[in-house]
């Protein structure tokens, strides 16, 4: 029996496994060479000869034929008594090629066989999509969710390669189901336990990069280049842009014609507003446009320690801080500097920090006014109390307690 009983094998390879022809021959020798070490305790004296196509494979051992008797190596050698029953006109000195067939292996030899070219070829298909997505990351992916747990969500790609979404890589308004297609960007790729670990972010920066490549032709084109990009995933993000050609308007390029271009953006990222923002080297008019939408009125720069003290009209503080702080929070990112706002304002300068009354009114009232943009005594004060109440959500016999204190500081 020349052919291997091991065609259904290779058959079942060729046709369903993401292999190339020359890689399944690689993988083939190299499993049957190591059955044959281990039976032999040789493998290099044999000639190995797969035929992927006909799905059969043919073994022929190699040994020099020498006298009766002075056989001393019989995996190499093979008296000419033995060779001439092969084949009555050989000699001495010359090498006779025999073939080996499948009766050689026991039982157990062939189902180890078997095992290990599943093994290789495992091994090689798990290579192979670690290679895939490695040189994917960064890049955007499209897959369809098939099973969303509480941690992470299991994604599919078209080729049924499994992907993983943390939570924590999650847009908080994202809400995925099975069959749902989801879009994110190859984040890391890792091997643990020799498996292929993908995993896919919607949280990261290079998101709203590869997505504004996507829509805006003249960033693809090296036309427009972002210079940096911030993002407070689901609630704010502010992208600097500049152009080298006086004649393209970054900003109106990424933004489009009423919004045409963002707003599929901003639905992708389930109404995150996006802040385009056109770059300068200078970090005054830097800050300025970073602040959008509130209006400064003067700045202070110290370069050494990287701070700026920013100077704004009482109501545009709260502008300027932002929901939750979001705002100047992401100004500080995008330029770099210690971003900190004051009143400008004369009648505001026998104003008190509301710092100062923190043995009077506990520290967590203090941070949700700070929240809002009102960190001083005044600012508090110039404020209705039933606005107080809607954008602390504080209690109204707290913010009584507090307008009480503060009155008093300057009725004293």
């Amino acid at each position: 029996m020349k052919t291997l009983d091991l065609i259904d094998s290779f058959q079942e390879f060729k046709d369903f496994k993401n292999i190339d022809r020359e890689t399944l021959m690689r993988i083939l020798e190299e499993v049957f060479r190591a059955a044959l070490a281990k039976h032999f305790g040789t493998e290099d004296n044999f000639d190995i000869i797969v035929n992927i196509d006909k799905g059969d494979l043919e073994i022929f051992r190699n040994r020099m034929i020498v006298d009766d008797g002075n056989v001393q190596d019989p995996s190499r050698e093979i008296a000419l008594s033995e060779a001439v029953k092969i084949e009555a006109d050989f000699e001495v000195g010359e090498e006779l090629s025999e073939p080996i067939y499948m009766s050689i292996f026991g039982r157990r030899e062939i189902l180890t066989i078997r095992q290990n070219l599943v093994a290789k070829i495992q091994d090689y298909e798990k290579s192979l999509i670690f290679q895939k997505y490695r040189e994917k990351v960064g890049e955007i992916v499209v897959g369809e969710v098939y099973q969303p747990w509480s941690k992470e969500i299991l994604i599919l790609d078209e080729e049924k390669i499994e992907l993983l979404l943390p939570k924590s890589e999650q847009i908080p308004g994202d809400r995925f189901r099975k069959g749902d297609t989801v879009r994110a960007i190859v984040l890391k790729v890792e091997m643990k336990n020799n498996n292929p670990v993908i995993i896919l972010s919607r949280t990261s920066p290079i998101f709203l990069e590869r997505l504004l490549e996507g829509e805006v032709p003249e960033i693809y084109d090296g036309l427009i280049t972002i210079k940096n990009i911030v993002r407070q995933p689901g609630e704010r993000a502010k992208v600097a842009v500049e152009s080298y050609d006086d004649r393209i308007d970054p900003v109106g390029s990424c933004v489009g014609v009423k919004g045409s271009r963002i707003h599929g953006i901003v639905r992708e990222l389930r109404n995150e507003n996006i802040d385009v923002i056109n770059y300068t080297p200078r970090v005054d008019v830097m800050i300025q446009r970073a602040l959008n939408p509130a209006k400064v009125s003067s700045i202070r720069i110290n370069e050494e320690e990287k701070k700026a003290e920013v100077f704004m009209k009482p109501d545009q503080v709260s502008l300027a801080i932002g929901k939750g702080g979001f705002n100047i929070r992401l100004a500080s990112k995008l330029v770099g500097y210690e971003i900190e706002v004051y009143r400008d304002s004369d009648e505001d300068y026998d104003d008190v920090d509301l710092q100062e009354f923190n043995d009077e009114i506990e520290q967590w009232v203090i941070d949700e006014l700070v929240k809002i943009g009102c960190d001083t005594a005044k600012s508090v004060l110039a404020l209705p109390k039933e606005e107080l109440i809607a954008r602390t959500d504080l209690e109204e016999e707290t913010i009584d307690n507090v307008l009480e204190i503060l009155k008093a500081e300057f009725e004293e």
